[in-house]
């Protein structure tokens, strides 16, 4: 990894020499500790929470001229005692961001390699920062900005588990063989107008032990717009996405439904209230068709609260959540604080055997403050808890009258190193 940061850096310098018309040198230390006590599931009876701290460290380099802009992001991503005090290999550093832009005019452009993709609340695209790694995609983007006030994305990705020379089964790493998508935003006056169309192609054998087993892709499409409105002290949205198609040999039939608003109370309190609708499928239900919506992309830890029991890595084709909620936020000078009541239900009936359950899963409050201690040096912390009925007992198991709760402190170091822009 030292040997393949100097290089880099290297290079960058010398197209800097050569080329550039800005350069930009960053980076980024951000080491967590958390308690987790019934983080994303409920804890079992009599048993301790866990105790660790995680590490992300970047670099990032940016370079751009007329005609092209590129990016790289390094990262090292760890949990502190994961190597040996004495080792003398790490493993855990990749590239999460690789990716050259060419600008062809003022209004089109190509942007290929690992990058983001982020779009409207991150709710199906998103980057997921709040994971230490985050989310990026190997895709190509064409870009066109009509005007300042609209843009259109259209995307496209391939995916492969290696170089070959038959047509391999993909082992979906990526969580996706395929996708193609189509995304525009607008806009007007005191409105924002977004419409994504997104048709993502997941691989995987069909008919398997029998004469006609065969790789196939099925494709699922998530389709919806998405509207804003400010006006003065408030701000308001309201989404509607709907899959259709297949996958993994299954009809997908599925919705979404949210909205929210919010009302500046005074220079320093906010409050706002909102809603979120992700279908689900009965418990009791024999139909094989899929009815739970599925957030694909999402940054997911940002909804249904922050303990993370709800689609991150979990919850995938469920009973769905109804999730109503409420926030208010202060902000002063270098200080932040914000709560978060999530009032939980199922979106679809849960059963104890035969018993029909309550729909009401729980409340969950979430917690957090900030405070900058200096210019590129910021410290988060955050507690919340869950207060789960019987009805999350047995969606997700463990004991609902132990302290289900999460404590988190994080520390944010983002230095900007170096830049150069020429006259």
């Amino acid at each position: 990894m030292k040997k393949y940061l100097i290089t880099t850096v290297l290079t960058f310098i010398t197209i800097f020499n050569t080329y550039a018309q800005q350069f930009d040198l960053s980076a980024e230390i951000r080491p967590r500790y958390e308690n987790r006590r019934g983080y994303g599931s409920l804890i079992p009876t009599d048993t301790d929470g866990s105790n660790f701290v995680s590490q992300r460290t970047r670099l990032n380099f940016g370079f751009k001229n007329d005609k092209m802009q590129l990016k790289v992001v390094t990262q090292n991503i760890r949990i502190w005692g994961d190597v040996n005090t004495l080792a003398i290999d790490d493993k855990a550093s990749a590239l999460h961001e690789a990716w050259a832009e060419a600008i062809l005019t003022n209004k089109i452009s190509l942007k290929l390699g690992r990058q983001e993709i982020v779009y409207d609340d991150h709710r199906i695209f998103g980057d997921v920062d709040w994971t230490q790694q985050a989310r990026s995609h190997d895709a190509f983007l064409f870009k066109y900005v009509p005007n300042e006030n609209q843009k259109l994305d259209i995307g496209f990705a391939l995916n492969s588990d290696s170089e070959s020379n038959i047509d391999n089964l993909y082992s979906n790493a990526a969580g996706y063989k395929t996708f193609q998508y189509a995304y525009y935003h607008g806009d007007f006056n005191k409105f924002g107008l977004s419409f994504l169309f997104l048709n993502t192609g997941i691989e995987y054998l069909e008919n398997i032990g029998f004469n006609n087993e065969s790789q196939t892709i099925d494709y699922m499409q998530t389709i919806g717009p998405r509207l804003t409105y400010n006006y003065g002290k408030i701000n308001a949205n309201a989404a509607a996405y709907f899959q259709t198609g297949k996958s993994l040999n299954t009809n997908v039939s599925a919705s979404y439904f949210a909205g929210d608003v919010d009302y500046k109370i005074s220079n320093h309190f906010n409050a706002g209230i909102g809603m979120e609708y992700l279908s689900g499928k009965d418990m009791d239900d024999v139909d094989t068709d899929t009815k739970s919506f599925a957030p694909l992309f999402g940054t997911n830890h940002k909804f249904n609260g922050w303990m993370d029991y709800f689609y991150v890595n979990n919850y995938a084709n469920s009973v769905g959540l109804n999730d109503i909620y409420a926030t208010v936020a202060y902000a002063k000078d270098k200080f932040s604080a914000k709560v978060i009541p999530h009032f939980f239900s199922a979106a679809a009936n849960v059963f104890d055997g035969t018993t029909k359950m309550d729909n009401y899963l729980g409340t969950e409050i979430d917690f957090t403050i900030g405070y900058k201690l200096a210019k590129d040096i910021v410290l988060n912390a955050g507690y919340s808890k869950m207060y789960a009925t019987n009805t999350m007992e047995i969606l997700k198991g463990g004991d609902k009258n132990e302290n289900n709760s999460w404590t988190w402190v994080m520390f944010t170091f983002k230095p900007h190193l170096f830049s150069y822009k020429a006259n």
